[in-house]
């Protein structure tokens, strides 16, 4: 039978105590629990971000996983602790949006209030409710705590939306949702959005860069040459080779993005 698995989203960073002292804390209540990193880069405060790592994480991991993902500048407010229980697996953190890209409504089974301090640690801090709160309440999960027990089910979460793409005739506008740490800019403009154009022929401009044609791999292009290609996640990305696009054009998120024939 396998392990239970819990998988940890942070903007801690990777060398951040707190993430090692939330591993002590799952360890301590449920010793054979197995624990990935899913990651700690997250920047700082940046719920968006870590909501769209987090979707695309999800579909490379066992069903039944529980992930555990703090992203929180409104921790100890009155914004709500949630355990959520979807046809993929399980997801813990606060009630900010961090949550929603991967646990879609159509997904979702149950949307638990955690409010159950015995599977809490006491006391309880204001500022750290991913050792407090989250941890401890993945552990007992994963020792097989009942979903119902760890609070009552609501019927809404706040939930955060990927900006629409504008489609006209010969044009698609989208706009740069996520740069990454190598300065990539990922827009939110999907493959199908793209099968109109001719890969070869289709003209993208974002703020002063303007590129013709995609290529399949970065490699494409000569070192220090936009490329524009899909991304792992199935986005329109435009990566500087060997670079950083964002630095090189001065692109930030919210940069319109068009794509023309």
């Amino acid at each position: 039978m396998r392990r239970p698995l819990i998988a940890l989203l942070t903007d801690f960073g990777t060398r951040d105590a707190f993430v090692g002292i939330m591993k002590g804390v799952i360890l301590g209540i449920h010793p054979a629990v197995d624990i990935v990193d899913l990651s700690h880069e997250i920047p700082p405060q940046d719920i968006f971000a870590g909501a769209l790592v987090l979707r695309s994480a999800v579909p490379f991991f066992p069903a039944g996983t529980i992930y555990v993902a703090v992203v929180d500048p409104g921790v100890g407010s009155e914004r709500r602790a949630l355990l959520l229980e979807t046809q993929r697996g399980f997801f813990i953190g606060p009630d900010n949006g961090l949550l929603s890209l991967a646990a879609p409504p159509e997904a979702t089974r149950r949307i638990i209030h955690l409010v159950n301090s015995a599977y809490f640690l006491t006391p309880c801090s204001r500022t750290f409710h991913g050792r407090d709160v989250f941890a401890p309440a993945a552990a007992h999960l994963s020792r097989g705590v009942a979903v119902s027990q760890f609070g009552p089910a609501i019927p809404h979460m706040e939930r955060i939306l990927l900006p629409p793409v504008e489609r006209r005739d010969q044009e698609v506008v989208g706009e740069v949702i996520y740069i990454d740490r190598f300065g990539n800019l990922v827009t939110n403009i999907d493959e199908a959005a793209l099968r109109p154009f001719s890969k070869e022929r289709l003209f993208i401009s974002m703020g002063p860069m303007r590129i013709s044609g995609m290529v399949d791999t970065y490699a494409a292009v000569a070192v220090g040459s936009p490329a524009a290609l899909i991304n792992s996640w199935g986005m329109l990305e435009i990566a500087l080779r060997n670079g950083s696009a964002a630095q090189q054009f001065g692109i930030t998120v919210g940069c319109e993005v068009r794509v023309t024939s």
